[in-house]
């Protein structure tokens, strides 16, 4: 941990204030019938047509959600030679994901002890509404960094570090909660303490995140929320 006092805490969306997005992904996928990796090959396919990858383009509000969906039913459906339509994709993502009540407790409870807070997310612009109505987001975060808002996405450490001006703390002063390797990177590398977040990764890949997390340059991993916030007690 720092040898500074921990001012502000900046915690993660997907993964962290959320219950897990593959579950969710994985819910799309059953019901659409697709192979496990063919949106995987879609993305990359679409990337390498474009020049660039449409996850990226997407996330930092270059690329309207309606376009990024028709791209990839296009690759999906000559792929698999039968018809792919992604119209209701966002209805059935965000209706198979939902809030990680238990986090948002905890962090109530620290806020109460007097941190700042603070939201980051890689988002699409289009799904705003969606991720607000989930969250008491006034109530808990001073805040809010969203990437399509913005135009950086985690890994770039340019959007932690954003966060920090946006709070008004040194990265030193500041404690991200990253469940992802990229956003552990992103948070390292602007100087935040990062703990790493595996209360939601699967059993069988804890050693394998863990492992990264720490090759990332995270001061700690938890595997559940009172874990942090007995660090931050």
């Amino acid at each position: 941990m720092s040898s500074g006092p921990i001012t502000t805490i900046v915690a993660d969306f997907g993964g962290v204030l959320s219950t897990p997005l593959a579950s969710a992904f994985g819910a799309v996928r059953e019901h659409l019938e697709l192979p496990p990796e063919a949106l995987g090959r879609a993305m990359a396919a679409v990337g390498a047509q474009r020049g660039a990858h449409p996850l990226n383009d997407l996330e930092t509000g270059e690329l309207p959600e309606a376009e990024f969906f028709a791209l990839l039913g296009e690759r999906l459906t000559a792929e698999l030679g039968r018809d792919v339509v992604l119209r209701d994709f966002a209805e059935r993502y965000w209706g198979a994901l939902g809030p990680n009540d238990v986090l948002v407790e905890h962090l109530r409870r620290v806020r109460r002890g007097g941190y700042r807070m603070g939201l980051l997310t890689n988002n699409v612009r289009e799904w705003e509404p969606r991720w607000r109505a989930m969250l008491p987001v006034e109530e808990l975060f001073d805040e809010v960094v969203d990437s399509a808002a913005v135009g950086l996405r985690k890994p770039d450490p340019a959007i932690y570090a954003l966060a920090g001006r946006e709070l008004g703390v040194s990265g030193a002063q500041g404690l991200a909660i990253e469940d992802s390797v990229p956003g552990a990177l992103s948070a390292v590398a602007a100087g935040f303490v990062t703990i790493g977040n595996v209360a939601f990764v699967a059993p069988q890949e804890h050693h394998e995140r863990i492992a990264a997390l720490h090759a990332a340059g995270v001061a700690e991993v938890v595997a559940s929320w009172s874990e942090l916030e007995t660090m931050l007690s």
